[in-house]
């Protein structure tokens, strides 16, 4: 693990001796991306202008190596303020541009932010991802404001999305998350955050740099640490979060099993927070509410029911070490239905993921191959929601999410019962 002596760069250590201290800290991880980065720091230093002038701020861009010139963009974004009708108080806002270190990716990134929040005493902070094409001034207000002006140690982010992304939010990590902790966070693992100077110092001492956090996991990390250690949560609506969607059919498995992996290993590490927790609460929501347009997503139903039903052939062996005899019977009849009547029901589906959590921690698979194994049935249950919701709005769409929140609720005595069950075998 590269101590946190060594973490900052020579360059960065003087910035840091230069600014002193600052009130709030503005961070964005990169990697190439020249393209959209530029939009992402005109938004942050307009809301920080519009919103917190009076406030020393930094803006930390934690680059992992771009080579497209992503830093030199950063470098020369200004903003017009007389033409948004802001006083000019670019002065006030430093900026700190460095390369980060360690395990490629985001949470990596997120570890040098925090350390310069540490190092800069900030009292509130937040990140932003840096191919945003949604982000506006306000969001800075949003995720900064409930830090300062009401004392909230987090703050998670509330956006309006195609009902077809982010599903492995929604059939996995946010029914999991709520049904676990008791938090009703819609968008757990969302990538834009505020959090307080604080919870920085208390990520930045975590262990956990060398772990599938430092690449996907990072947010779903920040999030239930935040729950976990009992900090002060709620969320902020910042409309339609507008990036490069992706069929959810394509390129998924890196990124289900770092995600899961991440969600598996929390749910051991912090198992005396949750299993005497039952249902779930509602999240302060900060924001006004509005209808935003979203844009589409398109999927390819037949190839993921193709996938999950080769799963039914080439996995079955493995699924069978995962999953109860009962799970099993209920997937293994749906290998000869039509299409139009193919569906995982959201009880079926509870169970394998609460089966799934349980084969982890006995690790009765390697658990590389366990989450792998997981793709073709996370395949099979985003094609049932598909063919659900066709006919149905997005909105609408959000009715079926909340149906199987309740059932990954209503069956966790079931998956406590498991997992505290003596290892005899599944």
């Amino acid at each position: 693990m590269t101590p946190a002596a060594t973490l900052l760069t020579s360059e960065t250590e003087a910035r840091l001796r230069e600014i002193g201290e600052v009130d709030i800290l503005i961070g964005i991880p990169s990697y190439n991306n020249a393209r959209t980065i530029g939009h992402v720091v005109r938004a942050v230093m307009a809301g920080l202008a519009k919103y917190f002038s009076s406030r020393r701020a930094v803006l930390v861009n934690s680059d992992g190596g771009s080579s497209d010139g992503t830093p030199d963009v950063v470098t020369r974004a200004v903003v017009d303020y007389g033409a948004m009708l802001i006083s000019d108080r670019q002065s006030l806002l430093q900026k700190i541009i460095t390369p980060y270190q360690g395990i490629p990716g985001k949470g990596s990134a997120f570890r040098t932010i925090f350390e310069i929040a540490r190092r800069l005493n900030a009292k509130a902070c937040a990140v932003v991802d840096s191919d945003l094409r949604s982000i506006t001034p306000e969001w800075i207000e949003l995720l900064i404001g409930p830090v300062l002006d009401h004392g909230y140690d987090y703050v998670a982010p509330y956006y309006l999305r195609h009902k077809y992304d982010g599903t492995i939010t929604n059939s996995i990590v946010y029914p999991l998350t709520r049904a676990l902790y008791g938090h009703r966070i819609r968008q757990p693992i969302g990538g834009d955050f505020g959090f307080s100077g604080s919870l920085a110092q208390y990520y930045a001492d975590k262990h956990v740099w060398e772990s599938e956090v430092a690449r996907f996991g990072i947010d779903i990390w920040m999030t239930t640490e935040a729950i976990a250690s009992g900090a002060r949560v709620c969320q902020s609506f910042l409309g339609a979060k507008i990036h490069d969607p992706k069929d959810p059919a394509a390129d998924l498995s890196g990124m289900l099993v770092q995600v899961v992996g991440a969600v598996f290993a929390l749910m051991e590490e912090h198992q005396p927070v949750w299993l005497d927790l039952s249902g779930s609460n509602p999240v302060s929501l900060f924001g006004f509410q509005y209808g935003v347009g979203v844009e589409p997503v398109h999927v390819n139903v037949d190839r993921m029911v193709a996938n999950f039903r080769q799963g039914l052939v080439d996995l079955q062996s493995i699924w069978s070490q995962m999953l109860t005899s009962e799970t099993m019977a209920g997937l293994l009849a749906l290998k000869d239905c039509s299409l139009q009547s193919f569906s995982i029901p959201d009880d079926l589906w509870t169970h394998v993921i609460y089966d799934a959590a349980v084969a982890s921690q006995r690790q009765v698979l390697p658990k590389e191959h366990l989450l792998k194994a997981l793709t073709a049935l996370y395949l099979g249950r985003t094609a049932s929601f598909v063919l659900e919701t066709q006919a149905l709005t997005s909105l609408e769409a959000e009715d079926r999410i909340e149906a199987l929140c309740q059932s990954f609720e209503r069956y966790k005595p079931y998956l406590v019962q498991r997992w505290q069950e003596p290892t005899v075998g599944l």
